[in-house]
C-alpha cells in the first residue's frame, strides 16, 4: 500500500524540520517490515515540534516513533503524520547524581553516559532496546528495574504544543504501562541515580551485557520482548511449555533462543509476525487459560487485499 494520492501534506503548517509524504518506514524498524507513513515529520528542535503541534489540524492522527525497536508497523502503513524525533531530542547530560536526557536518546547511551560519570542505578537501561521516549511510555524495564524506579520528572508536549512537566506519580506507572495521555509527546526526563565507583558500575554493566547476549537473540531482526509477563508467570516459559519454541508462520519465527522474541527470518511481512504472535497467544490461552498481553506496540493498517 502507498499514500501517493494523499493530499495531507498540503494541510500541514510550515516547519523548519523535514517533512515528506508517503515516506518508507520499514528500514527504520528493527523488524524491517511495514508500510509507509502518509506523512513523516522530523522536527528540527523543540520549538519546531511545538509550533507544528499548535498548527496541525486536530483531526489528523499523530503517531510518534523512536528507534522502532519494540514496534510492529503493519504492511498497509500509518495514516496521518508519523513524528520521528531526531538529534535535537537526543542530548544526555549529567547533573550531579542525575542524568538529564532527551526522549530520542538511546537507552543504552543513557546507561553509558551514567557509567562514565560514576552514576549508578541506571545500568539496566543498557538492557532496554530503543529510546527514552518509548521507555517512558511503557515503563520499560530490564534486570529487575523499571523506569518508574529512577525517573524524577518527565517533560512532554500536548496536542496543542503546550509544555507539561510530570512527576512519576502523575504518570500512573504500572507494569509496562503509564497513564500519560496517549496524544502527549515526551520530550525528555530527569533520571535519579547515585554516586558510585566507575569500575564497579563498569563491571556490573559488562555482566548485564554478557547475560543479555547469551539469553536473547540480539543479532536477529526482532522487536524485543513480545508479550508482558502475566502475574506470577514468565511469558517465555508459558510459550515454551505451549510448544511454540521455533514455531514458524511465513517468514516469522518464535526464537529458539528466547521464546518471548519473534524473529523476521528474512522474508516476513508484518502480517506474518502479528499472526504468529496471535497463534502463540491462542496456544497459551488454550493450554493454561492465561491471556498474554502484547508488549510490542502494533500500529498502522493491514495490507489491502487485491
Amino acid at each position: 500500500m502507498s499514500f501517493e494520492d494523499s493530499s495531507l501534506l498540503e494541510q500541514m503548517p510550515p516547519v523548519r524540520g523535514k517533512m515528506a509524504a508517503n515516506a518508507p518506514l520499514k528500514d527504520q524498524t528493527w523488524f524491517r517490515v511495514g508500510g509507509p507513513a502518509e506523512v513523516l515529520f522530523r522536527p528540527e528542535d523543540f520549538d519546531d515540534l511545538a509550533a507544528f503541534l499548535n498548527g496541525c489540524p486536530k483531526d489528523v492522527p499523530l503517531t510518534v516513533i523512536g528507534a522502532a525497536s519494540n514496534l510492529l508497523i503493519r504492511d498497509g502503513g500509518v495514516a496521518g503524520v508519523v513524528i520521528k524525533l531526531g538529534p535535537a531530542f537526543a542530548s544526555i547530560t549529567a547533573e550531579g547524581d542525575k542524568i538529564k536526557a532527551g526522549a530520542a536518546a538511546m537507552d543504552v547511551n543513557i546507561a553509558r553516559a551514567a557509567q562514565k560519570e560514576g552514576i549508578a542505578g541506571l545500568e539496566f537501561f543498557s538492557g532496554i532496546p530503543g529510546t527514552l521516549g518509548g521507555a517512558l511510555r511503557m515503563n520499560a524495564g530490564a534486570h529487575g528495574s523499571e523506569v518508574k524506579d529512577v525517573v524524577q520528572s518527565i517533560s512532554a508536549l500536548d496536542r496543542h504544543g503546550n509544555k507539561h512537566t510530570m512527576t512519576p506519580k502523575e504518570m500512573g506507572f504500572a507494569y509496562r504501562h503509564s497513564d500519560a495521555p496517549a496524544d502527549w509527546i515526551f520530550t525528555g526526563a530527569i533520571l535519579q541515580g547515585r554516586t558510585e565507583d566507575i569500575d564497579i558500575i563498569t563491571e556490573r554493566m559488562s555482566f548485564l551485557g554478557q547475560t543479555r547476549g547469551e539469553s536473547q537473540p540480539v543479532r536477529e531482526r526482532t522487536g524485543g520482548s513480545t508479550f508482558a509477563n502475566p502475574k506470577k508467570h514468565k511469558a517465555w516459559e508459558l510459550i515454551d511449555k505451549a510448544g511454540c519454541r521455533g514455531l514458524k508462520m511465513g517468514g516469522a519465527m518464535v526464537s529458539d533462543k528466547h521464546c518471548n522474541f519473534l524473529i523476521n527470518t528474512g522474508s516476513a511481512t508484518a502480517a506474518d509476525i502479528e499472526a504468529l504472535g496471535e497463534e502463540v497467544r491462542r496456544r497459551v490461552l488454550e493450554e493454561f487459560d492465561i491471556e498474554l498481553r502484547w508488549e510490542i506496540r502494533r500500529i498502522g493498517l493491514p495490507q489491502k487485499k487485491t
